[in-house]
């Protein structure tokens, strides 16, 4: 087996995903399964082959030029937040032990 249990809620944890105990083993199965139907993969030989960075070879990134237009004033953008702060966004803290930021 490549991921036990122990494994799952770690990465579950580590992810911020909530699993309830009844979902850990078979959600454990179903990670083994899909590496094992990877697994074939790994047995190609690949010596010499370099690296592909993207499928499609000889694409470009198209950027516009960088110009200074006029935008919405601070008030405007800011009229229909949920909640401010010191002229800035107030959102719901994602890290720690919770509470607004």
């Amino acid at each position: 087996m490549y991921l036990t249990e122990h494994d799952v809620r770690e990465i579950a944890s580590y992810t911020r995903i909530a699993l309830e105990e009844t979902e850990v083993a078979p959600l454990t199965v179903e990670l083994n399964t899909i590496i094992e139907n990877l697994r074939p993969i790994t047995e190609y030989d690949l010596t010499g082959v370099e690296p592909t960075y993207h499928p499609i070879a000889g694409l470009t990134n198209v950027m516009r030029d960088d110009v200074v237009v006029p935008c919405l004033s601070r008030e405007v953008a800011m009229a229909s937040a949920y909640a401010t702060q010191d002229g800035q966004y107030r959102v719901p803290s994602i890290l720690g032990d919770g509470g607004d930021r």
